[in-house]
């Protein structure tokens, strides 16, 4: 009679810790992009304000300027928008992709503004200036090693929950896929 069930006992085990380690697995792997996401919103933060202090700064002596001014101004509420968004659920791929492509139109525009004011002097000695532009001279350098790491974390992500056999559980245990921003 113990033979009868003793092997079924003995599968339903080793599915059962198979299942457990497939989910502590890919919940590790998620909060590695959670983690990844936290740095990578720091830096945009970061960068965000800068870019808000450079604006105000220049308000007045770049009045001839104002279609630059806008731009970059329409382009970071663009990003604060996507990264409102991407804030209630960081590892998901559509959101991220919509973040990646707002903060590409912000960094184009915003290259033109820093142009205008390197330009000028008397705006460099200025620390309400000087200031936010330093900042924005050492993000991009900082964005790039925090978006590297978003992404090897979503890729790690990616890969476990796309594996054989853990993909059987995704639906089940609601892993979907982690974006590259």
């Amino acid at each position: 009679m113990i033979d009868d069930w003793l092997p079924w006992a003995v599968l339903l085990a080793v599915l059962g810790l198979w299942t457990l380690g497939a989910y502590n697995r890919t919940t590790a792997l998620k909060a590695a992009v959670l983690a990844g996401w936290t740095t990578l919103d720091a830096a945009l933060q970061d960068r965000a304000q800068a870019v808000a202090a450079l604006l105000q700064a220049t308000a007045e002596p770049l009045a001839a300027e104002a279609a630059a001014r806008d731009a970059v101004a329409q382009a970071l509420v663009q990003a604060q928008a996507a990264a409102d968004v991407v804030r209630r659920a960081p590892a998901t791929a559509d959101p991220v992709a919509d973040l990646g492509k707002a903060d590409a139109v912000l960094a184009a525009v915003l290259v033109r503004l820093v142009a205008l004011v390197e330009q000028q002097p008397a705006l460099l000695a200025d620390a309400a200036v000087a200031e936010p532009l330093q900042v924005l001279k050492v993000a991009p350098a900082r964005l790039a090693f925090a978006r590297q790491v978003f992404n090897e974390a979503g890729a790690a992500y990616n890969a476990a929950t796309s594996q054989f056999p853990t993909r059987l559980l995704g639906s089940l245990l609601r892993f979907g896929r982690a974006g590259r921003f």
